[in-house]
C-alpha cells in the first residue's frame, strides 16, 4: 500500500507557543520547514489564561522579541488591556502584562505562519520518530505518511497521552476538548527518551451576562501603553481598553471546598502527577494557606467578541456541582452561569536534564525540544524555548555556531540552565528571584542585551541592529556628558530641587550627581541643561536607570566577571568522570547524569560541592 513521503529540512511537532516560534525561526532562516498540529484551529491557542507577560514573563517576551521572535509583535496586535506591573518598585521587576483577545491572538499568529515563506502547516498527528545511527531522520504520522528531515523540534505541550479531569469525570483529550496525541510517547520511549508526567489546570469560563460587576473592583489598563515589541510604534498601541475586575473568595467558599476535597481527583489519588507550585488550584490554596480567609479572583474577558470571562485564581478539578456551589459564594458571582467547567490536565513530558544547553537531546543528534514538553509551565516560557530550539536546529543544519545564552545575559539563559541542570519535580515557572543578576536583566534593556545575537543568527535585520548599536552609543555619550556637566547652586537649580522635595545644594554639582538622587530624574533639569541633545524616550529611560543604579550595576558586573570565568572553562564532552581522582561518588553520579558543558554549569548541579569543583578544575588544568 503506497504512503505519502515528503522531504523537509526541519519538522516541528506541535503549533502552540513553542511550536510557532520554532517553526518561524527555522523558516525565516531559509530552511524548508513543516509544522504539525492536531488541529489548525489550535495554532497559538491560549488554553488557559488570556494574557501574555506578567512578573518575569514580560522579561521573557521582551528578550524573545530582541532575538527576532514573534510573540511580542503578536500581542501588540491583539491585546485588549495592557498594564506595567510593579511600577512602585525598582525597574528590575517592572513587567509588562497584556490581556489578549484569545481568538484574535490565535488567528493573527496563524496568519503569520500561513504567509511565511518556506513554512508548511500540516494537520496530522505525529506518531513515530525515525532515528538512524543515533541521529534523527524524520517523523511518521498516524496515517502512515513519512516526512524525512535533518532536524526535528518537539513542541508537544500538554497533548501527549493527555487526559482532562474534574470530579470523577475523565476525558482522554487535550486542552479545550481537542484531540490528544496518543502514539508518539511510545516511540520516544523506544528511542531511549525518559518520560514523566506533570499536570496543570485551568478555572471555569463563565457568561459575562450572569456577573454582577457592581460588587467588584474595576481594574483599568495603563493610560499610556508600552508595547511589548521594540519594533512596534508606541503610538499604534494607544487605544481604548477593556476593564478587568477583582473580587474575593470568602469563608463560605473555603467551607464548600474543604467539605468536598475527597471528591477532587487531586486529593482522592486519581491524579498522581505533580502540578505547578506557583499556580496552584483553589483546593491547594485553601489547604496550604488555611490561615487566609480570602483569595483574590480576577475576572478577565477572553476577547472583544465573546461573553466568556476567565476566573483567574480559581483553577480547580472539583466536580461540576461543587464548582457551581463554590463560584456562587463569591461576590458578584451569585447567579453565575458556567460556559466551560474548570479541569485539571495530565500529560507526558521529559526531565530536561536529557537536553544540552542548545535544547538538543544528548543521545539523539538533530532532535530538539521546547516548551511544556521540557517540564516548564506558561506560554512565555514555552515560546522562548521554542525560539532557541528552532534557532539551534537551523544552526546545526547550516553548520554554524549554536545560540547558548548564559545566566548573566538573559532570563532565557536562566530558564534553560535551570531546566537542564536541576531535577525539576514540578512544572518550572520563571520568576525574577531565580536570576542572580536581575538588576542587569531588565525588560527595558532586553534589546541592548540580545539584539546582537538575533542579528548574528539571521533573525534581526541590519537596520534594526544598527538602530540598537546607535541607541547604545547615544546612552553612553549622554551619561558621559552629564558626568562632565557642572551646575552651580543658583536659584533656578535650587527651585527645581525644592519642587521635588530634594535637599538644596551647598556648592556646585554635576547633572549626573543630581539625577542620581532618588526623587529626581533626567527630565527635571531640562531648563538648566543648555547643551542637552534631542534624545528619544527609550534612550532617556536608559540614561536615568543607568545613573540611578550605577553602584549596584558595577557591583553586578564584577560578579558576572567571576561567573564568566567559570562559564568559559568548558568540560570535554567525552570526559570520564570515573577516572577523576578524589571526586565524591555522588558528584560522579550527578556529573554523569547531567553531563555539564562548563565548570560553571557543573557548580550549579545539586550534589556537586565546591570541593568537587576544585578537584575538577585541577584535573582539567593537568589535561
Amino acid at each position: 500500500m503506497p504512503y505519502v513521503e515528503e522531504n523537509y529540512d526541519v519538522a516541528v511537532v506541535g503549533a502552540g507557543h513553542a511550536g510557532c516560534e520554532a517553526a518561524l525561526a527555522c523558516a525565516r532562516l531559509g530552511l524548508n520547514t513543516i509544522v504539525f498540529t492536531v488541529s489548525v484551529e489550535s495554532i497559538a491557542l491560549m488554553p488557559c489564561n488570556p494574557n501574555v507577560g506578567g512578573s518575569s514573563k514580560g522579561h521573557l517576551v521582551r528578550e524573545l522579541d530582541a532575538l527576532g521572535g514573534e510573540m511580542g509583535k503578536n500581542i501588540d496586535r491583539t491585546f485588549i488591556q495592557s498594564k506595567m506591573l510593579n511600577k512602585s518598585k525598582g525597574p528590575a521587576v517592572h513587567s509588562l502584562r497584556a490581556q489578549a483577545d484569545k481568538a484574535e491572538y490565535s488567528r493573527s499568529m496563524r496568519n503569520v505562519l500561513e504567509n511565511t515563506e518556506n513554512l508548511t502547516i500540516r494537520q496530522a498527528e505525529v506518531s513515530e520518530l525515525i532515528v538512524k545511527d543515533g541521529a534523527v531522520a524524520g517523523v511518521k504520522t498516524f496515517s502512515g505518511a513519512t516526512y524525512n528531515c535533518k532536524a526535528v523540534v518537539l513542541c508537544t505541550g500538554t497533548y501527549l497521552n493527555a487526559r482532562c479531569l474534574y470530579g470523577d469525570v475523565i476525558n482522554y483529550t487535550g486542552p479545550n476538548g481537542l484531540q490528544s496525541a496518543n502514539h508518539l510517547s511510545q516511540s520516544l520511549a523506544d528511542n531511549g527518551i525518559v518520560l514523566t508526567r506533570f499536570k496543570t489546570g485551568t478555572p471555569a469560563r463563565v457568561d459575562k451576562r450572569s456577573i454582577d460587576f457592581s460588587k467588584m473592583e474595576e481594574q483599568f489598563g495603563d493610560e499610556r501603553v508600552v508595547p511589548f515589541s521594540f519594533s512596534t510604534d508606541p503610538e499604534s498601541v494607544q487605544k481604548e481598553q477593556v476593564s478587568c475586575w477583582l473580587t474575593y473568595t470568602n469563608e463560605e467558599t473555603h467551607r464548600i471546598i474543604k467539605e468536598n476535597l475527597d471528591r477532587s481527583p487531586l486529593y482522592s489519588g486519581v491524579i498522581k502527577s505533580t502540578g505547578p507550585r506557583y499556580c496552584p488550584s483553589i483546593e491547594d490554596k485553601v489547604v496550604k494557606f488555611a490561615d487566609k480567609d480570602r483569595h483574590q479572583v480576577f475576572i478577565e474577558p477572553e476577547g472583544n467578541y465573546t461573553n466568556e470571562m476567565y476566573l483567574g485564581g480559581m483553577s480547580s478539578s472539583l466536580p461540576e456541582d461543587v464548582q457551581y456551589a463554590m463560584y456562587k459564594t463569591v461576590k458578584g458571582l451569585e447567579n453565575v452561569r458556567i460556559v466551560r467547567n474548570a479541569y485539571a490536565i495530565e500529560y507526558d513530558c521529559i526531565p530536561a536534564e536529557q537536553l544540552k544547553s542548545t535544547l538538543e537531546f544528548k543521545k539523539i543528534s538533530g532532535l530538539f525540544s521546547g516548551g511544556q514538553f521540557n517540564g516548564s509551565s506558561g506560554y512565555e516560557e514555552a515560546a522562548v524555548q521554542g525560539l532557541v530550539a528552532g534557532i539551534n536546529a537551523a544552526m546545526k543544519i547550516k553548520g554554524e555556531e549554536p545560540l547558548i545564552l548564559d545566566r548573566s545575559e538573559s532570563y532565557i539563559g536562566v530558564l534553560i540552565d535551570d531546566l537542564v541542570t536541576k531535577e525539576n519535580t514540578e512544572p518550572y515557572r520563571m520568576m525574577t528571584s531565580r536570576s542572580e543578576y536581575r538588576l542587569l536583566l531588565r525588560q527595558d534593556n532586553a534589546d541592548i542585551r540580545l539584539t546582537k545575537y538575533g542579528h548574528r543568527v539571521g533573525l534581526v535585520s541590519d537596520e534594526r541592529y544598527d538602530y540598537v548599536v546607535k541607541k547604545q552609543q547615544l546612552i553612553e555619550e549622554e551619561i558621559e556628558r552629564l558626568n562632565r556637566t557642572n551646575v552651580g547652586a543658583n536659584e533656578e537649580v535650587q527651585s527645581i530641587l525644592e519642587a521635588k522635595g530634594s535637599t538644596r545644594l551647598q556648592s556646585g554639582a554635576t547633572l549626573a550627581e543630581l539625577i542620581k538622587r532618588p526623587e529626581m530624574c533626567y527630565e527635571d533639569f531640562e531648563t538648566v541643561d543648555k547643551n542637552r541633545p534631542n534624545l528619544s524616550d527609550d534612550v532617556i529611560e536608559q540614561v536615568n536607570i543607568n545613573l540611578k543604579y550605577e553602584g549596584y550595576i558595577s557591583r553586578q558586573l564584577k560578579q558576572i566577571e567571576h561567573f564568566k570565568k567559570l562559564e568559559n572553562k568548558l568540560i570535554p564532552e567525552n570526559i570520564d568522570y570515573d577516572s577523576v581522582g578524589n571526586l565524591r561518588k555522588e558528584a560522579v553520579m550527578k556529573l554523569k547524569k547531567f553531563n555539564p558543558r562548563s565548570i560553571g554549569q557543573a557548580s550549579r548541579i545539586s550534589g556537586v560541592s565546591p570541593a568537587d569543583i576544585s578537584v575538577l578544575l585541577v584535573y582539567l588544568e593537568r589535561r
